[in-house]
């Protein structure tokens, strides 16, 4: 594998070479920034202890203690422009209150070494962190190629990482949001209700079913009975799940997409069998990006605040780079706030889905 042509970070840290100086780490600071109010002595000793623990200053760091504007990184690939678009003007919003120069970069290809080529010249332009929104946020080849290059990311939307995992995340708890919108239509009074699933290739998807699973087994209503079609959070794959939903017989009374996209998709396929939402069928989606009051009806949906987490990332990443400097906090994830925004695309079952409930009910009995 080609190695990144960018300086790497040595392994000491400022604190050790204050130690080893015998001095602070905000005097290291000084000496590495070239501060004019440190004795001479003092400025040997430091310099020494830099040279023997062959340490390397954080550029970042180094541009954020002299006041200058670091580069930030945006690293994309993702085939919602609604969601895209919302999350872009976070990240500027969030990057022009910082004070930083944010550097965005498509990543077309979608194999490994696609994406890890796309990175590693990335990484050559002296972006001195990144963002990553999803579906880079759980990418591999991604991870493995700014880790290399010692450029510090955090992911966004990437779901709930395995326990042990590390490094920078910002997300929304999925698996509650997704519960409370199952519940939403449950108290409608749906019972027989379909779920298109996002990308398998997310852990967001797989925390969005947990969610749909536990909100019927809560209320009684067996999950292994419930209709699943596997989308990828495009509207193409929306229609594909849409027309096999809307096909089966008895047909589902509502459909929980995973994004706005494949429920944008459930609602053209039914109007273009004749069906009306939500008087037929309910559907509901997952984001709140613009397209959810963009088509007819506007979608009740889990409102994700994309933007609001696109400013998170940029704060939560030159935290970390401080860090790697003379101080700053230690950061890790922050997991923000969900909201059910209902709209007038859910509503009651038809009375023929509630009489055939009904009926199977007093025969169950």
């Amino acid at each position: 594998m080609m190695r990144s042509t960018r300086r790497r970070q040595g392994s000491a840290t400022v604190q050790d070479v204050a130690r080893m100086a015998g001095v602070s780490a905000m005097t290291v600071s000084r000496v590495v920034n070239g501060g004019s109010n440190v004795r001479e002595a003092t400025r040997i000793a430091v310099r020494e202890a830099i040279e023997r623990l062959n340490y390397r200053p954080n550029p970042a760091a180094r541009n954020l203690a002299a006041g200058e504007a670091t580069q930030i990184g945006l690293l994309y690939s993702n085939p919602s422009a609604a969601y895209l678009s919302q999350f872009l003007i976070g990240a500027l919003a969030g990057a022009r209150r910082a004070g930083c120069h944010l550097v965005l970069e498509a990543c077309e290809g979608e194999s490994a070494d696609e994406q890890a080529e796309a990175t590693r010249q990335f990484a050559q332009t002296e972006v001195q962190g990144v963002i990553l929104p999803p579906p880079l946020s759980e990418s591999a080849p991604v991870q493995a190629e700014l880790a290399a290059a010692d450029i510090p990311a955090v992911s966004v939307a990437m779901g709930q990482p395995a326990p042990g995992v590390g490094g920078l995340n910002v997300r929304i708890d999925d698996r509650a949001a997704a519960a409370a919108m199952t519940r939403h239509l449950i108290d409608l009074g749906h019972r027989d209700i379909a779920f298109i699933r996002g990308h398998p290739n997310q852990l967001a998807s797989a925390d969005r079913h947990r969610g749909f699973v536990d909100a019927l087994r809560d209320a009684g209503i067996d999950p292994a009975a419930a209709a699943i079609e596997q989308g990828y959070f495009t509207f193409r794959s929306g229609i594909v799940a849409a027309e096999r939903l809307l096909a089966r017989n008895p047909r589902p009374t509502a459909i929980f997409a995973s994004n706005d996209d494949m429920a944008a998709a459930a609602v053209g396929v039914a109007h273009r069998q004749g069906l009306r939402v939500p008087e037929d069928v309910s559907v509901v989606g997952f984001d709140d990006t613009a397209l959810a009051t963009n088509i007819w009806p506007e979608l009740t949906t889990v409102r994700q605040p994309i933007a609001q987490m696109a400013e998170t990332a940029v704060s939560l990443l030159l935290a970390r780079l401080r860090q790697r400097g003379p101080a700053g906090p230690e950061v890790a994830e922050e997991v923000l706030d969900h909201e059910l925004i209902v709209r007038e695309s859910s509503g009651p079952p038809p009375r023929t889905a509630g009489a055939r409930t009904a009926s199977r009910t007093r025969r169950a009995g």
